[in-house]
């Protein structure tokens, strides 16, 4: 089981998403990117780590599955 995100964090993340950004699914990356804006070392962190994930749910695929076929007894 994971951690619950604070509240702020993820308005945070989402806000800058909506940005001029260019956040991929690299942690590391992504904290470096908010080394500006952010001056607090733990929150960066954190909201880093909430974009990677966002990142990787919106560019993971929609697995669906295949319904099986019933056969008709005669």
């Amino acid at each position: 089981m994971g951690r619950i995100k604070l509240l702020m964090v993820k308005k945070t993340a989402k806000t800058l998403l909506q940005g001029e950004h260019s956040f991929n699914t690299d942690f590391d990356h992504n904290k470096r990117l908010l080394q500006d804006t952010m001056p607090s070392k733990p929150i960066r962190n954190k909201v880093a780590g909430y974009i990677s994930r966002l990142m990787k749910a919106q560019n993971k695929p929609i697995k669906v599955k295949p319904k099986p076929v019933e056969e008709e007894v005669l």
